[in-house]
């Protein structure tokens, strides 16, 4: 008899879990502190205020804010979410998305065919490998520095012949290392895109949570092969699921006909709550009061994984985002070290994770933004336990 996964898809088939979901059901057993997620914290969201928000919409404008709506996003909503790029966008150039990853979905089907070339940083967000692999894209790794992705390895490799379809970067506090892609390199990336001719992909959710020195700003780049992701999952409920697109013209046609065939259209509903909610006079404020929690919470974990392993933890201070990466614990292989974390009641993301041809084997990913000050510390103090259960990896990891 027939059984049923013999009949699913190539890609289907090719499709797989994501380890950090998969530990989301790890980080909700009582007593569970969990370093592991990229969740914002719960307790920041402007609960009031976006309850006045829905309110007032539904009450004044239900029956188009609950109504079916255009495949590209409500005009009113794409014209205030174009506040959230730095420099003068067309409404009509973006695409409202259900989250940032859909946008990465989108993009996937719309540009790779099967076994093309996707660049990509080594290690990377596991969403985006897991969007553009579903696809079909073959990623390429290039090593990632404390700059971001090392532009003059990938000139060295096109150079020599590379031809990706696209290249993929978070350029702001990179998911997983944290790492700040300087404007040079930013523009170096760019001059390559338009000689040789692939798309340049920035998904930019963490732009806004910078704790040290300035405000990211917009780098011009190729206008007709530079696509920007934005979302408002971070700064305000990731519940709400928006996100936006900002294409050069052929590829938003082509994402809002794949969009067509996806969901019809994001929620009408959240597509308006989160554009009101930016445009108000307390959002910006809100946003600061993330700022200076999660800034805190950034440095009472450094503190303690500093003055708990010293110089047997070898990490670097992110200017932002939401992630510590720990290139080294002890010199213990951290999927061993997870089993003996869970056992403490402690989760955090091994490394292994976010590999596409690396040896993370001894990394790991902390998240600070969804615990307290007090459940860092005591997450650390479980860490350590765990460490001491563990033995060194006999290999050296990369």
């Amino acid at each position: 008899m027939a059984h049923a996964s013999s009949l699913l898809s190539r890609s289907a088939k090719r499709g797989e879990s994501s380890a950090i979901r998969d530990l989301l059901a790890q980080a909700k057993r009582p007593g569970m502190i969990s370093l592991a997620g990229g969740l914002p914290d719960a307790s920041l969201f402007p609960l009031d205020q976006l309850a006045e928000v829905t309110d007032r919409l539904i009450r004044t404008h239900g029956r188009t804010t609950l109504q079916y709506g255009l495949t590209s996003g409500d005009i009113h909503a794409r014209q205030a979410l174009t506040s959230l790029f730095d420099d003068v966008v067309d409404p009509e150039e973006l695409v409202v998305t259900t989250g940032s990853q859909q946008g990465l979905d989108l993009l996937a089907r719309v540009l790779f065919d099967h076994d093309d070339v996707l660049v990509c940083a080594d290690p990377d967000y596991v969403g985006g490998l897991q969007a553009f692999r579903s696809h079909g894209a073959r990623p390429h790794p290039v090593r990632t520095t404390s700059q971001g992705l090392d532009t003059v390895q990938l000139q060295d490799a096109l150079r020599r012949g590379l031809r990706p379809k696209a290249c993929y970067l978070v350029p702001h506090f990179h998911n997983p290392t944290g790492a700040r892609m300087p404007t040079d390199a930013r523009e170096h990336l760019a001059e390559l895109s338009s000689h040789y001719g692939f798309v340049l992909i920035e998904d930019d959710p963490y732009r806004q949570l910078f704790y040290d020195g300035q405000e990211p700003q917009e780098v011009v780049l190729d206008p007709q092969l530079h696509v920007r992701l934005r979302s408002v999952s971070k700064v305000l409920a990731p519940g709400l699921r928006v996100g936006v697109v900002h294409a050069p013209l052929p590829l938003r046609d082509a994402i809002v006909s794949a969009k067509q065939s996806t969901d019809l259209h994001t929620s009408s509903l959240t597509q308006q709550i989160a554009a009101t909610a930016i445009a108000t006079d307390w959002f910006a404020e809100h946003v600061g009061h993330l700022r200076a929690n999660y800034g805190v919470r950034r440095d009472v974990l450094c503190s303690a994984l500093t003055r708990t392993f010293g110089t047997q933890a070898r990490f670097a201070t992110p200017d932002g985002g939401m992630f510590i990466w720990l290139e080294e614990l002890a010199g213990v292989e951290t999927s061993a070290l997870l089993n003996q974390a869970l056992l403490q009641d402690v989760c955090f993301v091994p490394g292994a994770a976010f590999a596409v041809d690396g040896d993370f084997r001894g990394a790991l990913r902390l998240n600070f933004t969804n615990s307290s000050e007090d459940d860092l510390r005591e997450g650390v103090a479980r860490l350590a336990r765990a460490v001491e259960a563990c033995a060194p990896v006999t290999a050296p990891v990369g």
